[in-house]
């Protein structure tokens, strides 16, 4: 009877969602927030939260990137001033935290980069200037156009989009899937396909998280889980860690389910995109984890751990 008088007490509750406060994150909070409610009929409340990331201007790569957006989230649910949290998946470390659980992780949207300009990259000249604050991006570009200037900038996505249309920068490079929910998307030159340019593990994903003994909202957050993305976003994030690289490494990695075989690719770029090591492979969903860390194995055997401890020079 006790567990029935919690599930009813909760039943009454409005929802507090975590959310950082910028224009994408509580955008994309909003809609897992509607999304909950249409399913469950729950009710849910935006609580607006300031990370060390968003507060800081040193450059991510320089922070290692992993975690500077998630700590402060991850502090206000134990703290018990909000239930659940929206991350953007790729900014997710991926050490487990064991006061917490990834409850959900809803469809993905489009995981590509995308290139915010007036030209596409084949059509800008030697020399043009092209921000990014990734350097699994600068790697992958240079591959590409290792004539053009490629300047490590930081900022929501107005701020970034902005210095192009100041004149500042010939173009930038944002994720797909950011532009998209914020409705930026029109601005897009080229959308870079991932056989050029692998995206980062998780990307266009988002994790709904919440404390690990709340079994009444992990069992309701699960409504918003979808099989086949997960499985993606597990091997993608084990390649990740078994190389043992942050969120700014220049590792990228795609998985794509097609219901039957999940199909795996990744790659690292040394960051003068002179030399790569890039495998794939295809296995069973439901072996997602070994997958991601054999394929990482077999890269690793090929240099990759190489090619990352260069990232820094």
């Amino acid at each position: 009877m006790s567990g029935e008088a919690v599930g009813l007490d909760t039943g009454r509750r409005v929802l507090r969602l975590g959310t950082r406060r910028s224009l994408m994150a509580t955008t994309q909070s909003g809609q897992v927030a509607d999304r909950l409610t249409a399913l469950t009929g729950r009710p849910v409340e935006l609580v607006g939260v300031t990370t060390f990331g968003d507060v800081t201007k040193t450059h991510l790569a320089q922070l290692g990137g992993t975690g500077v957006f998630v700590s402060a989230l991850r502090d206000k649910l134990i703290e018990g001033e909000i239930d659940f949290a929206v991350h953007s998946l790729k900014d997710l470390p991926t050490k487990p935290d064991p006061r917490v659980v990834i409850a959900a992780i809803p469809p993905r949207d489009d995981a590509r980069d995308a290139l915010v300009g007036s030209a596409k990259l084949a059509d800008l000249a030697p020399g043009d200037r092209v921000g990014t604050g990734s350097p699994r991006r600068v790697a992958q570009l240079r591959m590409l156009r290792p004539d053009l200037e490629y300047v490590p900038i930081r900022g929501n996505a107005d701020t970034r989009i902005g210095k192009v249309t100041s004149g500042e920068l010939r173009a930038v490079v944002l994720a797909a899937a950011g532009l998209g929910r914020i409705g930026r998307d029109a601005e897009v030159a080229q959308f870079f396909d991932v056989a050029e340019m692998l995206p980062a593990p998780g990307q266009g994903a988002l994790a709904v998280e919440c404390r690990a003994d709340d079994t009444a909202l992990i069992e309701l957050l699960a409504v918003l889980d979808e099989p086949r993305t997960r499985a993606a976003v597990v091997a993608e994030r084990a390649v990740l860690a078994t190389l043992e690289a942050g969120c700014s490494a220049p590792v990228g990695a795609y998985a794509a389910d097609d219901g039957h075989i999940l199909n795996l690719t990744a790659t690292v770029v040394a960051i003068d995109g002179t030399r790569s090591v890039r495998k794939s492979t295809a296995g069973d969903p439901a072996a997602a984890m070994e997958l991601g860390r054999d394929l990482a194995t077999a890269m690793i055997a090929e240099g990759a751990g190489t090619l990352m401890g260069e990232r820094t020079h």
